[in-house]
């Protein structure tokens, strides 16, 4: 079976997040989950997506799952636009492309320009009472911490400044078991004239990834919450420490656009099958 890495949210390689991706041929389902779940760790990326064809005619064209070297995850950004990639430059899909997933039916379409369009359901956030042991773990005083919805299960964490998350040096092992999947640290932009709004870091101990470079999934809960802080629906966030990428996020009330790139870096053949 073919195998690709695919750096999403990013125009060039070895930047953005690097996915697996394996499209499985048949539409007869997908193999068994301790096979998916092999397949994940050997990749050893925050996510692996695995999809296959289903039948014309349905709500979905391709049935899309995604695993950390640890876990399944019910959502996932950027691994979902890496699929799309693979599928758009393949010759596999054109135009919009629908996926049947955990988190419910998501759409990616191209756009004339090279970018991918994500169309997603928008999390809800829930504040809630900021843990001062959480707060030691990070290593930084929270300014409000919100929980999210149930496929993210993420808490946004806001930090004083972009410096602060920038130098976040957090205790892993001491964050598992303060959130359902993962921990986002956000922050104003310092300076907006660099091309994005906001920043954030995500930190996900629980799924076996200290940090994950650009989270697609949690840009979903940072476009309503800096929608409603800067007053615009139209956002770019900037994820990451030592690699990074741009999400350009558009909200649209219950559902949030998410767009980006992504460029392919390594095409192969995974020898064993299930």
């Amino acid at each position: 079976m073919r195998i690709r890495i695919v750096d999403a949210f990013s125009d060039r390689p070895f930047g953005g997040n690097p996915a697996g991706v394996l499209l499985l041929e048949s539409d007869g389902g997908f193999p068994p989950d301790a096979w998916l779940q092999q397949v994940a760790a050997e990749v050893n990326l925050s996510e692996t997506a695995f999809a296959h064809p289903l039948p014309p005619g349905g709500e979905a064209d391709w049935a899309l799952r995604w695993f950390t070297p640890a876990a399944e995850v019910d959502m996932c950004g950027h691994a979902t636009l890496a699929t799309a990639h693979v599928l758009a430059t393949n010759g596999l899909a054109t135009g919009t492309v629908r996926f049947s997933a955990r988190c419910g039916i998501l759409t990616v379409t191209a756009a004339g320009d090279g970018t991918l369009v994500m169309d997603f359901p928008t999390s809800s956030l829930t504040e809630v009472e900021p843990d001062t042991a959480m707060e030691r773990a990070l290593g930084a005083t929270s300014k409000s911490v919100h929980d999210t919805s149930e496929h993210i299960g993420d808490l946004v964490v806001e930090l004083a400044d972009e410096r602060t998350v920038r130098e976040l040096t957090p205790d892993h092992a001491a964050l598992r078991g303060y959130s359902r999947r993962g921990i986002i640290v956000t922050a104003p932009a310092e300076d907006p004239s660099r091309g994005y709004d906001f920043v954030s870091r995500g930190f996900f101990p629980v799924l076996g990834i200290d940090e994950d470079p650009v989270t697609g999934s949690a840009h979903t809960a940072l476009a309503p919450f800096w929608a409603r802080r800067l007053g615009r629906t139209e956002l770019v966030g900037l994820q990451g420490g030592a690699r990074t990428g741009l999400v350009r996020v558009r909200l649209l009330g219950d559902r949030t656009l998410l767009i980006g790139r992504a460029v392919t870096v390594v095409d192969g053949e995974l020898l064993t099958a299930p």
